[in-house]
């Protein structure tokens, strides 16, 4: 049985003010549970409905009904099991390899579909300007689909943080050089900006290369991709002429 505490502290983690208070956040699903049990991050407790997650201390594993599930899922149709765990300290940034900046990424959607591309081309880093949706979002969470745990990711101040580094900072804009004619280093930095405005102004100035990836159709009407569309297609390439 869930109490009315755990409840009123579970529903609060929906909330990215309350997740930083209690420096907790939870997942749903057995899949992402699993990654994540599997992990380096803390679980701090586990609520299921089917006699399940058998090697969890029975401390820590609570057997709740539908209903109760209900009551704390951020899902309109609740999976079988939630698990609450501890938001684990940031690692330091390393100033190597390919490392992903996102500047203003607002979908929950497209950030956890974002870090599952991150996860599957091998990059270990994402850096994300403060206005991004919190990675510890429960849609975020979700759509990782276990990814948070092998992606290193970090929020900090895009215009300090890509002030101090010595590696080549590249952008995805309209007007820049051909992704498919370019030559693409194995270090760098790589930017996507919002959904509906692309990159910030005060952080386009300090763009070293311009790219983009163009356009085939033969109406030329298309205004452009799906940040995480796009995203795929820049890692695909940079990994390509790896």
């Amino acid at each position: 049985m869930v109490s009315k505490n755990q409840i009123k502290l579970i529903s609060g983690l929906h909330q990215k003010k309350q997740r930083f208070a209690n420096q907790l956040f939870f997942a749903e699903g057995v899949k992402v549970i699993q990654e994540l049990l599997q992990s380096n991050f803390e679980l701090e407790h586990l609520y299921t409905t089917l006699d399940d997650f058998q090697t969890v201390d029975s401390l820590r594993r609570t057997l709740i009904n539908d209903q109760e599930l209900k009551k704390i899922s951020a899902l309109s149709t609740p999976n079988t099991c939630l698990a609450v765990f501890k938001i684990p300290a940031e690692k330091k940034i390393t100033d190597s390899g390919l490392i992903l900046v996102l500047d203003d990424i607002r979908d929950p959607g497209n950030l956890g579909t974002i870090l599952r591309l991150c996860d599957w081309f091998g990059i270990k880093q994402i850096v994300c300007s403060k206005e991004t949706v919190d990675i510890y979002n429960p849609k975020v969470v979700q759509a990782t689909m276990g990814s948070i745990t092998r992606v290193n990711v970090n929020y900090v101040d895009l215009k300090s943080f890509i002030t101090q580094t010595e590696l080549p900072v590249f952008g995805t804009f309209m007007d820049g050089d051909n992704i498919y004619q370019s030559s693409l280093p194995q270090d760098g930095i790589i930017i996507m900006g919002n959904e509906a405005n692309g990159i910030s102004a005060e952080i386009e100035k300090m763009v070293t290369n311009r790219l983009t990836i163009p356009r085939f159709g033969e109406l030329q009407k298309t205004e452009s991709l799906n940040v995480a569309t796009a995203t795929a297609i820049i890692l695909s390439e940079f990994k390509r002429n790896s």
